[in-house]
């Protein structure tokens, strides 16, 4: 069966309507592999002049990046100048954030082994690069970088949040963390963490919807926190798969209590009803 002329023309003149150009998820995939290799591993060639040619490499492909999607050259220019700027403190936050799963995970053993293998720790770096370029106001490019990073690692940052120093994601997968949340320093988050909104309404778009985190909290997995007037206090322990809307003091221990039952030997009733 052949696809009509009608549905053609729908379907250019949706693609012709479109601001921008043509737009290169492959380019840009190179650029985020490309930026990470040479900040984090070894090259066969390690010298100053090495890594110039390379900076200048990366800097044409985000510059041809920016321009796809803002085809303003003086806006281009200045949005790659500011953030190779910006790359030596968002160096030195991956370092800590890498020193902190060091420090603290028994799992491992070296930095060489949490930057060759740990997906935490590329999700931490996909965010950091995808917030200086949602910061400058980059249209489109942070949350096509920050879906790159949810595709690789299956954690969902957006480019929007706050999110202090030394970070450390343990495991990861399935981890959500929203547009208007703020993470301070020295927190751990383990799988399936969501940090939220207590409603997905379109007029509050512009609205703190997501929560606070404060700094030194861990919290442990399937925990969901929601709202943007929620708050979790300092140096607190949120357990696994509690559900919170509303604030937690500092120095807090937040849990689900669990029931035991030992089973005794005597007769099964008639009926038997079973919960999961």
């Amino acid at each position: 069966m052949e696809v009509s002329d009608y549905f053609i023309n729908k379907v250019l003149e949706k693609k012709n309507s479109s601001s921008g150009g043509f737009f290169d998820k492959t380019k840009m995939e190179d650029f985020v592999r490309e930026l990470y290799s040479v900040l984090f591993l070894s090259q066969e060639v390690n010298t100053a002049a090495q890594l110039r040619n390379n900076f200048e490499q990366l800097r044409k492909l985000l510059l041809d990046l920016v321009k796809s999607i803002a085809p303003d050259e003086v806006a281009a220019e200045k949005h790659i100048q500011d953030f190779f700027l910006a790359l030596p403190e968002i160096y030195n936050k991956l370092i800590l954030d890498a020193e902190s799963i060091l420090e603290f995970d028994p799992a491992t053993e070296s930095l060489e082994e949490i930057l060759l293998s740990y997906p935490g720790f590329f999700a931490t770096y996909v965010y950091r690069i995808s917030h200086q370029l949602w910061i400058q106001k980059v249209k489109t490019l942070p949350r096509v970088i920050s879906e790159y990073g949810h595709s690789r690692t299956g954690i969902d940052i957006h480019p929007g949040a706050v999110i202090g120093e030394h970070f450390f994601i343990d495991h990861g997968t399935g981890i959500v963390i929203g547009e208007t949340t703020h993470i301070g320093k020295h927190v751990k988050l383990y799988q399936g963490v969501t940090l939220g909104a207590l409603n997905v309404s379109k007029d509050k778009a512009n609205e703190k919807r997501h929560p606070n985190i404060e700094d030194h909290v861990i919290i442990y997995s399937g925990a969901t926190i929601l709202g943007g007037e929620t708050t979790v206090g300092r140096d607190s322990i949120i357990g696994g798969n509690v559900w919170i809307t509303q604030n937690v003091p500092p120095n807090s221990l937040v849990y689900n209590k669990s029931e035991i039952k030992i089973k005794d030997n005597g007769p099964l009733p008639e009926s038997l009803t079973f919960v999961i």
